[in-house]
C-alpha cells in the first residue's frame, strides 16, 4: 500500500523510514503538501501531512480524485486541515493528540533563559574572542512570577520547571489543572495575567478566543522589563503590535518558536532571498528578541512517539477503527472522539 509523507527532515525520515518502511510503500518528500504539490500524492492511500501544509478544499479534492483515503498529521494542531471538505470528499483525518509534553516546555526553558542571560549575543562576541560583560546582565527567575497562559499537559511540564526555580505562579485556562494547584499555581483572569508576569509562556490552543490574545492591550498592560515566550502557535501574538511594543523599548526580551505567518518560511532554507515579510524581518533586527524555527517539538522522543502514533493511525484506519487521534471518518461528526489541541 502506498503512503507519502510530506515535510520530511533529514532527522525525522530515518524514524519514518523504520516505523512505516517495511510494513508500506513510503515515499517521503521534504517538499511542503499544497496546491502546487498535491498532484505528487497520486496512486497514494494514504498522505502524511506535516503542519505547515495547505490542505484546503482545492487540495484535499485532488487527493481524493488520486486515489487517497487517509490524511494523518504529524502535529497536534490541525487548523490547516479543512475536516468538512475532508468529510464531504470521503476523506479520514487524523492527528497525533499527543506526544512528549517535556519537548516543548524544555524548549520554552531554553528560550527563557537564552533571551534572559543575553545567551545568543555572548556566544556571537566570544567567537570573535570579544569577552566583555557589558550588555549581558540578565536576572534570576527565582522569586519572580511565571505566568502561563495554557496550563495543559505541556504548561503543567512548564509550571513544573518554574516551580523549581522558585518562581510565584499564575496561570489562566477553561479548565484549571489539580496538578498545577498543588504546584501553587494561582488561577487568574487574563489581565491579571499579563499585568502580574515577569516571564509570561503561551501554551494555549489557537482557537477563536485565543487568536490574537496578546494583541495591543495585552501588551500594553504586561511590565516593561517582562519577557514573553510563544512555543505554541504563531496566531496567539499579534506580530505587529510586538513590534510596536518593541520600537518603544518595552520588554526585557521575546523568544518566539512560532510565528502566525510561518508558512513558507520555517522549515526553509531562505538565506539567499529577500525577506518580503516586512514583521518578521523587524522582529529579527532586535537584539533582544530570538526565533526558532518551529524546533520545540523536535526531540528525538517526541518524534519517535510522534511517528508511532501515525503508525498507529495508518493500521487503525486499514481495519476499520476508530479513536482519540481521529478527526474525520465516515459516520462521525468532525472531530468527535478527538482530544484537544
Amino acid at each position: 500500500m502506498g503512503v507519502v509523507a510530506y515535510g520530511v527532515t533529514a532527522d525525522e525520515r530515518p524514524l519514518l523510514e523504520r516505523a512505516l518502511g517495511g510494513t508500506y510503500d513510503l515515499r517521503c518528500l521534504d517538499l511542503i503538501l499544497n496546491r502546487d504539490t498535491a498532484a505528487t500524492a497520486a496512486g497514494r492511500r494514504v498522505v502524511c501531512s506535516s503542519v505547515n501544509d495547505v490542505l484546503d478544499e482545492e487540495v484535499l479534492r485532488v487527493l481524493a480524485d488520486g486515489g487517497t483515503e487517509l490524511v494523518t498529521q504529524r502535529a497536534t494542531g490541525y487548523n490547516n486541515i479543512d475536516l468538512s471538505a475532508a468529510r464531504a470528499l470521503g476523506l479520514s483525518v487524523a492527528r497525533v493528540s499527543s506526544y512528549s509534553p517535556y519537548a516543548v516546555a524544555e524548549f520554552a526553558w531554553a528560550l527563557a533563559l537564552a533571551v534572559n542571560r543575553r545567551i545568543p549575543r555572548a556566544v556571537s562576541r566570544t567567537r570573535d574572542f570579544d569577552f566583555r560583560l557589558d550588555g549581558l546582565m540578565g536576572r534570576d527567575f527565582h522569586g519572580r512570577t511565571a505566568g502561563i497562559l495554557g496550563t495543559g499537559r505541556i504548561g503543567t511540564a512548564f509550571a513544573r520547571v518554574a516551580a523549581g526555580f522558585g518562581m510565584r505562579l499564575l496561570g489562566n485556562d477553561v479548565a484549571p489543572s489539580e496538578e498545577c494547584r498543588a504546584l501553587g499555581v494561582e488561577y487568574v483572569g487574563r489581565d491579571r495575567l499579563f499585568a502580574e508576569s515577569d516571564l509570561l509562556s503561551l501554551h494555549a490552543p489557537l482557537v477563536p478566543d485565543t487568536r490574537h490574545v496578546v494583541d495591543a492591550a495585552a501588551l500594553a498592560r504586561m511590565k516593561d522589563d517582562a519577557i514573553l515566550i510563544n512555543t505554541s502557535r504563531g496566531g496567539l501574538v499579534d506580530a505587529h503590535a510586538l513590534v510596536e511594543t518593541l520600537l518603544a523599548g518595552r520588554l526585557l526580551g521575546v523568544g518566539l518558536d512560532v510565528y502566525e505567518e510561518e508558512a513558507g518560511v520555517f522549515f526553509f532554507d531562505k538565506s539567499l532571498e529577500v525577506m518580503t515579510d516586512d514583521t518578521l524581518a523587524r522582529l529579527m533586527t532586535f537584539g533582544n528578541v530570538l526565533v526558532t524555527s518551529h524546533q520545540g517539538y523536535f526531540s528525538r522522543d517526541a518524534v519517535r512517539q510522534i511517528v508511532e502514533t501515525t503508525a498507529r493511525n495508518i493500521a487503525d484506519h486499514l481495519a476499520g477503527r476508530t479513536g482519540d487521534d481521529t478527526l474525520v471518518a465516515p459516520g462521525r461528526a468532525d472531530g468527535e472522539g478527538g482530544g484537544g489541541g
